[in-house]
C-alpha cells in the first residue's frame, strides 16, 4: 500500500526514474561555538541512487545528514528536500517531510526493552496510522524475512548479535517505506564479514524499495560496495565528486590515503 502522497502533502514525489534531484544542498554552514564543521558544503542526491560520502572523523559527515534529517539547526546556506526548503518548514510541514526519511543512526538505537516486534510497530503506530493490525504485522514480517532475520520477531534487542541488531534497526527504519535514506556509518563496529552483509542489504533497500540514499562511512569496502557517486569532505567543503573510479585511480594525496 502506498500511503505517500496521502499522508504528507508537503512532499512532492519524483516525477520519474532519471537524474531529478530529490535534495539539494548549497553552501551549507555550521558551527558548534567557535568551531566551523561545515563551511561551504554543496552537493546533490539524485533520485534512486546511493552517494557515498567519504571523510576523516570529525570532517562533519555525521553533522551534515543530521541536518538534512532536520535533527540540527544549521548556521548558513540552504538545504531542500523534494523541492521543499527545510529551513522555511514550520514544525508540524519538517515532521511530515521527516515521515518520508530513514535515518539509520550509527548505535542503532533500538529500544532495548522491547521486542523486536513492539520495536517495529513504533514506528508504524505513529506514522502509518491507517494500517490495520493485521496489515501491521503482515509488513512487519515482510520487511524482517527481506533482512533474513523472521525468526527474530519476538527476540529481545540483548539476545541478538551485533549485526543483527543492525540489521533489525535497518527494518525499523524501512518499514514505513521511506523515500530517502541516510545511513550514519551504517558498518562501524562489524566484523568484515557482517560489514559486507550490511552493505549488501543496503544495495538490497535501494532496489527492492527505490531508495534514494546517501551514506556517510569512512569504511572504503562499504563505499565501494554501495557508491554510485562519491563526494569526500575534507575543511568542511566538499573537496573531490566523482564516480568510485575517479577515486580508486586519483593521484591526490589525501584521496590516495583512504583507498590504500
Amino acid at each position: 500500500m502506498n500511503t505517500h502522497e496521502t499522508e504528507a502533502p508537503v512532499v512532492t514525489l519524483p516525477k520519474n526514474s532519471g537524474r531529478e534531484p530529490v535534495i539539494e544542498i548549497r553552501k551549507l554552514k555550521k558551527s558548534f561555538g567557535a568551531l566551523e564543521v561545515l563551511k561551504n558544503v554543496s552537493l546533490t542526491l539524485f533520485n534512486g541512487e546511493n552517494l557515498v560520502v567519504l571523510g576523516k572523523s570529525g570532517s562533519g559527515k555525521s553533522v551534515l545528514i543530521k541536518c538534512i534529517a532536520g535533527l540540527l539547526r544549521f548556521d548558513g546556506g540552504t538545504i531542500k528536500v523534494f523541492d521543499k526548503n527545510i529551513g522555511d518548514l514550520k514544525t508540524k510541514e519538517l515532521g511530515e517531510l521527516r515521515q518520508h526519511i530513514g535515518f539509520l543512526f550509527q548505535s542503532g538505537a533500538l529500544y532495548d526493552s522491547m521486542t523486536v516486534k513492539q520495536n517495529l510497530e513504533f514506528p508504524l503506530q505513529r506514522i502509518r496510522k491507517n494500517l490495520s493490525e493485521k496489515e501491521m504485522a503482515e509488513k512487519i514480517n515482510e520487511v524482517l524475512e527481506n533482512i533474513g532475520l523472521a525468526d527474530a520477531l519476538n527476540k529481545m534487542p540483548s539476545q541478538l548479535s551485533g549485526g543483527m541488531r543492525k540489521r533489525i534497526s535497518l527494518a525499523r527504519t524501512i518499514v514505513v517505506d521511506p523515500l530517502i535514506m541516510l545511513y550514519d556509518e551504517p558498518t562501524t563496529g562489524l566484523d568484515p564479514v557482517t560489514s559486507d552483509e550490511i552493505s549488501e542489504l543496503i544495495n538490497q533497500v535501494q532496489k527492492k524499495y527505490k531508495t534514494s540514499s546517501i551514506i556517510i562511512t569512512h569504511d572504503i569496502k562499504c563505499a565501494i560496495a554501495t557508491a554510485d557517486r562519491m563526494i569526500m569532505i575534507a575543511e568542511g567543503e566538499v573537496y573531490k565528486e566523482g564516480k568510485r573510479t575517479d577515486f580508486e585511480n586519483s593521484g591526490d594525496a589525501l584521496i590516495k590515503s583512504f583507498f590504500n
